[in-house]
């Protein structure tokens, strides 16, 4: 309020504006010319309430222009009053828009802190997934009895051979006297003895109740039938761990004997424990062993494609509009790439880590994804891995999992991920994108319970191979080439076996009819090879060509093994059918 001279008011009154730069900043946003009036902006004068003149001159001509109210005036008693402005233009009021692009803002900030919460979890995943697996053999299964001693037991629980508690045993020692002359009237005005003096008391008043109890019923019936039910649980518990470890060594027997069930058995015990490191991310395996080949077929579930975000943040629009900030689809591939790599591994690594007694001869494993919305699933990893490759590589990358670097954070490329390096050199298919459901070809299939040639793997047909010959006399096996269809190798039969001298083996798997072209070929390679023989083994048939040709003097060093022959051997070496089919 303005006053007069002899301390009245003048019923005018003064506004407190705000800061200059208030203004100018609202203006801004609302796109109106800094320093001027909405009003002024048109070409009219803003009136204040009271009449006094235009906007920014205080009805009593103290104030210099420019330096009003943003549009509000102070009644008569002080208080602000209605805006002498009005709504900004186009009806926009200049603080609603400010505090709806400060929500805007916060909103914007939240989902990205959301999208930034996947992005760790997803990071946390990587590490988790990546660490080492412990050995679920046998050893490590073993369980031990430790008997527990019957509650009562104890020091001091026989009452018939401890004697009674005597105070003396539990008086406290008397304090020195300062005065070697005073009585013991000194001593008993001491406290801190006094309070010595009555624990004593209690404690041997206590002890000695204890042994009166136990020596009233050592002798009862309650306490010998509490002993006995003691005795009768530890025993139980006792043929228990007896009987676990006795049902564990006959599993032994069976897994050593390359039994399916029992090797089965253990390989998912073992990757089920894989799994305690990411039990938030379900990820099962389940394994079928096949004794003609001694190879295991691990099917693994991969996790969901929209486990990995897709979108690397939000941004405010000019407008005021939350956009997402989508991910590049080819990174996003390559995170979830790289997570299915580490899962596999893992997998491969367990089973590897349980087959102490080398039954195994060879993994393959196929990685599913196994969608809600699709009737068949889809393969996006297949492994064929035999013995020796796993031994040959670490199946994990050392020490940290993911490398942080400055232009791509915990993400880094495919090429360049340990994980996915460390799988291709295992011969891995993997799919390029996952997102555009691309699948590979499984390098073997588990449906069938005798496997026909058609439905092994690569590695597995070259053992069957192996075994087959080396069965049959062929040592010092080589193998030269190989591929999905077949190998050629070399070996050497030792004189007197049904294959003697030095061979040329090669085998394929193929539907197709064998033709004269191929035996020329074989011919050729036993020349280069300085051997006495070849054999060409095919799990198809030969035309009636080939065999005209084997039949004259110049290929009769030339061998023949077909389909039905392939069978043959494997009854009669390994004991297991092989069923029919390319």
């Amino acid at each position: 309020m303005q006053h007069s001279a002899d301390g009245r008011s003048d019923g005018t009154a003064t506004v407190q504006f705000p800061r200059p730069g208030f203004l100018a900043s609202v203006f801004r946003d609302l796109g109106t010319e800094e320093g001027r009036e909405p009003g002024a902006a048109a070409g009219r004068p803003v009136e204040s309430p009271s009449g006094g003149g235009p906007s920014g001159e205080s009805p009593s001509g103290d104030g210099p222009p420019g330096d009003g109210p943003s549009g509000a005036a102070a009644t008569a008693d002080g208080t602000a009053g209605p805006d002498p402005v009005g709504p900004a233009p186009g009806g926009a009021d200049p603080d609603a828009a400010v505090a709806a692009h400060a929500r805007a803002a916060a909103l914007t900030h939240h989902r990205t802190l959301t999208v930034q919460a996947e992005h760790d979890r997803l990071a946390d995943l990587l590490r988790r997934a990546a660490l080492p697996v412990s050995a679920m053999d046998f050893e490590s299964q073993l369980r031990h009895y430790q008997p527990r001693p019957y509650p009562a037991d104890g020091p001091g629980a026989d009452a018939e051979e401890q004697p009674e508690p005597r105070w003396e045993d539990f008086a406290p020692a008397e304090p020195p006297a300062a005065d070697p002359q005073s009585g013991p009237s000194r001593r008993l005005l001491d406290s801190g003895y006094q309070r010595e003096l009555a624990q004593a008391r209690l404690t041997h008043q206590r002890a000695l109740r204890e042994w009166r109890t136990r020596r009233a019923e050592a002798g009862s019936p309650a306490a010998d039938e509490s002993r006995r039910a003691h005795e009768a649980a530890e025993e139980a518990r006792a043929r228990a761990v007896r009987e676990y470890n006795e049902s564990l060594e006959e599993c032994r027997r069976a897994y050593r004997l390359a039994e399916p069930a029992a090797v089965e058995s253990l390989l998912e015990r073992a990757l089920a424990a894989a799994e305690t490191a990411t039990q938030d991310l379900p990820a099962p395996c389940r394994a079928v062993f096949r004794p003609l080949t001694r190879a295991a077929v691990l099917d693994l579930d991969l996790p969901p494609l929209d486990l990995v975000p897709s979108l690397t943040g939000y941004r405010l629009a000019p407008d005021g509009d939350v956009l997402p900030v989508p991910r590049p689809p080819a990174d996003r591939a390559t995170d979830y790439l790289r997570l299915v790599a580490r899962l596999a591994l893992r997998a491969l690594q367990a089973a590897d880590a349980v087959d102490t007694d080398e039954i195994l001869a060879g993994v393959v494993l196929n990685g599913w994804l196994r969608d809600p919305a699709s009737a068949e699933p889809l393969c996006l990893v297949s492994v064929d891995a035999d013995r020796d490759a796993l031994a040959r590589t670490r199946l994990l990358p050392p020490g940290t999992p993911y490398e942080e670097r400055d232009d791509e954070g915990v993400y880094a490329d495919a090429e360049q991920d340990e994980a996915l390096v460390r799988l291709r050199r295992l011969g891995a298919a993997v799919t390029p994108d996952p997102y555009d459901r691309v699948g590979v070809q499984p390098a073997a299939r588990a449906g069938a319970t005798v496997p026909a040639a058609s439905d092994l793997s690569a590695n597995e047909f070259a053992q069957l191979v192996r075994d087959l010959l080396t069965r049959g006399g062929i040592a010092q096996w080589s193998v030269r080439l190989r591929g999905p269809a077949g190998l050629v190798a070399t070996g050497e039969g030792a004189p007197g076996t049904a294959l003697p001298g030095r061979w040329v083996v090669w085998a394929s798997r193929d539907t197709a009819p064998v033709g004269v072209e191929q035996i020329e070929t074989l011919a050729e390679a036993v020349g280069e090879e300085a051997a006495e023989r070849g054999l060409r083994l095919t799990t198809g048939r030969f035309t009636e060509e080939v065999l005209d040709l084997t039949a004259e003097e110049g290929h009769r060093h030339i061998h023949l093994i077909d389909g039905a022959g392939v069978r043959e051997l494997a009854h009669t070496h390994l004991g297991l059918p092989l069923a029919t089919g390319g």
